[in-house]
């Protein structure tokens, strides 16, 4: 079945490519989502359209990607964790503390922008990327120390 994209789509395409992909596909997940519509020459024309607001639109959310990337470019967050041998932590640095010192230091980004492929598990310096837009990546460097135990 010939659909033409509505919304970038991930694997998939972007505004106003025209694929074809299974009719189940089509009719359960874009169709009903609003993600694609069926390729006729109407809905061409009216996509071609959409295109050039939506290219507005993407230029505009580029910008304010491009300003935060600025901003996130500079920030260095430090996690105190405990740790054993060999600077192996107890537990592990995950996405959500990430996403929750960045929201305390002013920053609003969601933790599945963070391109962290796995858990931190040992001390060090870290630098972990930020997609912002498909096209606009920024990276903050994380400092994992160890916790000063008091005894």
């Amino acid at each position: 079945m010939q659909i033409i994209l509505r919304e970038d789509v991930a694997n998939l395409g972007e505004v106003g490519d025209i694929v074809t992909v299974k009719a189940g596909f089509a009719r359960n997940y874009l169709l009903p989502r609003g993600l694609a519509v069926q390729a006729s020459d109407r809905q061409m024309r009216k996509v071609e359209h959409e295109k050039r607001v939506i290219e507005a639109r993407v230029a505009k959310e580029r910008s304010g990607a491009e300003a935060e990337k600025a901003a996130l470019d500079n920030v260095i967050l430090t996690i105190e964790k405990s740790a054993g041998e060999n600077d192996k932590l107890f537990g592990s640095v995950t996405a959500m503390e990430i996403e929750a010192l960045l929201k305390e230091q002013g920053h609003d980004v969601d933790r599945r922008r963070l391109q962290l492929g796995e858990n931190i598990k040992t001390l060090g310096e870290y630098e972990i990327p930020v997609k912002l837009h498909r096209d606009v990546s920024a990276t903050i460097k994380v400092l994992v120390v160890a916790r000063e135990e008091n005894a």
